[in-house]
């Protein structure tokens, strides 16, 4: 079938609007009609190749819409299901099987492989194959073709246009928050970066009843956005004592810390703000994937303190999707804050605005 959608050809480019076609569901494979996608930081890095997905291609990996067409092995979802779609994970290997598809053995060849892990592509133009199921979707188009075991079915109440970043960035941070970091009322949170994935991390606190929750970002719109959301005090990151602010409000320094920047400094900086027992989580993704950070061992061990990196929240969309909802009904998750919707046909002006701080989240609508 013929679809519109949004294509990068070089390192750099402009994304250009496109006529593709797109194959036909295998039998374990759903169609699916995209009605909105979020815009993420990593869709970006591919595009600029510091993630080399071959080239040309077609990105996007919030996708969130309505089920079209199914594959005739395909048991649990039928055409007109409303549903998000996940990043891809085998869901057979030991990883997988424990729950743990963000470190499934084939992430990487799946998710950033451009094609199906057959090596097959489903987009074409007229001069040949065109790079497809990028985080097994590909959802910058009008249809995407996904595997039926990575795709999550929605509540009909739930806002379909606003869910597609559920399936990654926002979900990155609330997992990280409440599964890797298992906040409780108790714990002083520190997050670092107000992007989508630090304020999702901010709101998933909240919810905990975490009592102090400390957002350091050097916007000042996205500090005003965080002590709205949920966060109790927030700290100018180009202050020259941000290290000082924090431990005037948490003398004992952080049992847990989100990091979502991905700025050597600021990396550093939290680790210095760990207090006892305390744990840092690390999403951010750097600039140089050879970027390196300093930290003294003693007060690490002293501390019995830890770091660790986060991949996709450590969560498993079938179920953690579901739970980010359930909170959002609740009116303990707004998420819907964060986005800001732009027609596809606009992505380079919300890529734009995005970069600049205009806009936290860009939805993409189609």
């Amino acid at each position: 079938m013929d679809i519109s959608a949004a294509v990068v050809r070089e390192a750099g480019a402009p994304f250009t609007i496109e006529s593709l076609v797109l194959e036909q569901p295998r039998p374990d494979e759903v169609l699916v009609r995209i009605v909105a996608t979020g815009l993420c930081h990593t869709d970006l890095v591919v595009r600029d190749q510091v993630l080399p997905t071959p080239l040309p291609a077609v990105l996007g990996h919030e996708g969130a819409g309505i089920i079209e067409a199914v594959g005739a092995e395909v048991q649990d979802l039928k055409p007109g299901d409303p549903v998000v779609l996940g990043f891809a994970a085998c869901r057979e290997c030991a990883p997988c099987l424990a729950g743990e598809p963000s470190y499934c053995a084939h992430f990487a060849a799946l998710n950033f492989g451009g094609c199906r892990q057959d090596g097959s592509k489903a987009l074409t133009d007229t001069k040949g194959p065109v790079s497809s199921h990028f985080f097994g979707q590909s959802s910058f188009a009008s249809y995407a073709i996904v595997a039926a075991k990575n795709v999550v079915k929605v509540p009909t109440s739930a806002p379909l246009k606003l869910l597609g970043p559920l399936g990654c960035g926002i979900m990155t941070g609330a997992g990280a928050v409440l599964i890797t970091l298992d906040v409780g009322s108790s714990d002083t949170v520190l997050v670092s970066g107000g992007g989508p994935v630090g304020l999702s991390g901010v709101m998933a606190a909240a919810s905990t009843g975490a009592h102090t929750i400390i957002l350091v970002d050097p916007l000042a719109s996205r500090r005003e956005l965080a002590l709205t959301l949920g966060a109790t005090h927030a700290v100018d990151a180009a202050a020259p004592d941000v290290a000082d602010q924090v431990r005037a409000i948490a003398p004992g320094g952080a049992t847990r810390i989100l990091e979502t920047s991905g700025n050597m400094k600021a990396i550093e900086n939290a680790v210095s703000l760990l207090g006892a027992r305390g744990k840092l989580a690390m999403v951010g993704v750097p600039k140089a994937l050879d970027a390196t950070f300093t930290i003294a061992a003693l007060p690490l061990v002293s501390l019995g303190a830890s770091i660790c990196g986060v991949t996709e929240g450590d969560a498993d969309p079938l179920t953690f999707i579901p739970r980010l909802i359930e909170l959002y009904e609740q009116g303990r998750f707004p998420f819907d804050r964060l986005i800001t919707e732009y027609p596809i046909a606009k992505i380079n002006e919300a890529i734009a605005d995005q970069y600049a701080g205009r806009c936290v989240k860009a939805v993409l609508t189609m």
